[in-house]
């Protein structure tokens, strides 16, 4: 299979994943949408959902922060409430009742001498009498019971664990915060290369159009050429067969070029069947695009999934303090204030109120758990070292990233100053073959062959061109995207692909031919 072939299977993959995509209720859909490469990188992060998911963890980690601040805070609550008792283990009985031998009853009636002598007898059990109106008006049993309570507890000391968890809720948000940059910048990623390959599909159809229209008037010079009696019908036929070898690869160009099309609109949230204009041209860049980039060894530091990471292992440090906490007494203070009425009526509240009025001072102190905060220690122990080997292990992918990218740009940038020279020889040669044809010096088969070359040529620094913008937008993302580096993918400066001016022929291919693959060469039949 051919570079067209591999090109087309690719984009082949990603067009049913085009056919799921939402469409905006904005914007008519008959209207062509001009869609610049700026634009589309635009549209794709301010639509897309993989974003819009990555900004809702930013608001729930928001959340979490102020979730966890709140357990360093005093915790008020009110309650106000009635009970009404039906039956109680208080009530009942016909109340406190002593016995004959302990009653104080003396005889009225009796003489002084007698009474005397009661009293020096049974002056002790005189205050045993007023036992039941001591406890008869006690809370227990009542029938209608009103209570208003204010509550409050402040946590005093925690061995440092409410610390550790404020510390964690503040990192996850600057870790959700990350996570967003880096969806951020893989969906920019996503966007340009669809993109530049939607552009590169575009050119392939049209110089395959080209290239047929081109075989179509050379058929016709050749039964001009054969009316006149100055070529034979064994040429007009091979022309015909070369035309005819071109009309596949035609309709494969369109398709690929709809194809990826519908690709780039699936990604930057276009209707499916609403026409679109990509106005970003695929050009050579300019001198100073092409030039390596000098990246300051910071610029890979604040790639934010190494920073995502420092923040996992600061994460993993905070769950050591806390389990660490677990073996620290735990120190809290509360106080509850109450008013407390019990009416004989339940609508009755003009009694007099009761007041309750407490407060406590707390002190948890961990004695034994058959070593669970033990292993909850090592483990947070081992969860902090995986996640610092982790770490390192990003940092050196990120590195290696860079150097792929950074490799592969280097090579497309070599391969397009060598190609438009390539182009350059081939425009010269067509050109001239087409000359010696016409004067009768050279035959079909050589001329076809120019051409074909030529479009060889032109889809091969077409190529390039595409590579190398291509792996410019990984170099941006193996640094963290644009968030990271004001590095544009398509410079604003750039020169034609062909820069050498072709000798007039009407036979001759005048245009551009960039593609995403070279055309395999057409073989006529003799």
């Amino acid at each position: 299979m051919n570079r067209l072939g591999w090109t087309l299977a690719a984009v082949l993959a990603a067009a049913p994943a085009a056919l799921g995509a939402q469409e905006p209720a904005a914007g008519a859909r008959g209207d062509t949408v001009a869609l610049s490469l700026q634009a589309a990188v635009g549209r794709a992060l301010g639509q897309s959902e993989e974003v819009r998911l990555a900004r809702s963890q930013v608001e729930i980690a928001e959340t979490q922060v102020r979730e966890a601040r709140a357990g360093a805070l005093p915790q008020v609550s009110a309650n106000v409430g009635y009970t009404r008792t039906f039956a109680s283990s208080f009530s009942g009985g016909g109340g406190f009742t002593l016995p004959d031998s302990l009653q104080f009853s003396p005889d009225s009636t009796a003489s002084l001498e007698e009474r005397v002598r009661y009293l020096e007898r049974t002056a002790p059990l005189a205050g045993l009498g007023g036992l039941g109106q001591l406890f008869g008006n006690l809370p227990f049993g009542q029938a209608n019971a009103y209570a208003a309570t204010l509550s409050g507890s402040q946590l005093l000391y925690s061995g440092g664990r409410t610390g550790a968890a404020m510390n964690i809720a503040r990192q996850f948000r600057e870790v959700a915060r990350l996570e967003l940059v880096e969806q951020t910048a893989e969906i920019e990623l996503q966007v340009r290369t669809a993109y530049v390959n939607a552009l590169l599909a575009q050119e392939l159809a049209a110089s395959a159009q080209q290239a047929l229209e081109q075989a179509e008037a050379f058929l016709q010079q050749e039964r001009l050429r054969l009316s006149a009696g100055r070529a034979s019908e064994l040429e007009v036929l091979r022309a015909e067969v070369s035309r005819d070898n071109l009309r596949p690869q035609l309709v494969q160009a369109q398709n690929a070029a709809e194809l990826s099309l519908l690709n780039l609109k699936r990604l930057v949230d276009v209707p499916l069947d609403a026409p679109v204009a990509l106005t970003t041209p695929l050009d050579v860049p300019s001198a100073e695009a092409l030039a390596q980039p000098v990246l300051a060894a910071e610029a890979l530091a604040r790639r934010a999934s190494v920073a995502r990471a420092e923040r996992q292992v600061a994460i993993a440090e905070q769950n050591i303090r806390i389990a660490r906490g677990a073996f620290l007494p735990n120190v809290s203070l509360s106080m509850n204030y109450g008013r407390l009425l019990y009416p004989s009526s339940p609508v009755d509240l003009t009694g007099e109120w009761r007041t309750d009025w407490t407060a406590g001072l707390n002190v948890q102190i961990p004695l034994l758990s058959g070593g669970q905060r033990t292993a909850q220690l090592q483990q947070a122990r081992i969860q902090a070292e995986q996640a610092r080997l982790q770490l390192a292990q990003l940092r050196e992918g990120v590195q290696v990233q860079y150097a792929q990218a950074a490799g592969e740009r280097e090579r497309a940038r070599t391969a397009i100053v060598a190609r438009q020279t390539t182009v350059q020889a081939a425009q010269r040669v067509y050109d001239l073959t087409v000359l010696r044809y016409q004067q009768g010096l050279a035959t079909q088969l050589e001329v076809s062959q120019a051409r074909l070359e030529l479009l060889q040529a032109r889809t091969n620094l077409a190529q390039a061109v595409a590579d190398f913008l291509n792996a410019d937008a990984s170099v941006l993302r193996a640094t963290g995207g644009s968030g990271a580096l004001d590095t544009p993918a398509l410079p604003d400066t750039v020169r034609p692909l062909d820069t050498t001016p072709s000798i007039p022929n009407p036979a001759a291919p005048t245009t551009n031919f960039p593609a995403p693959a070279p055309v395999p060469a057409t073989t006529t039949t003799p």
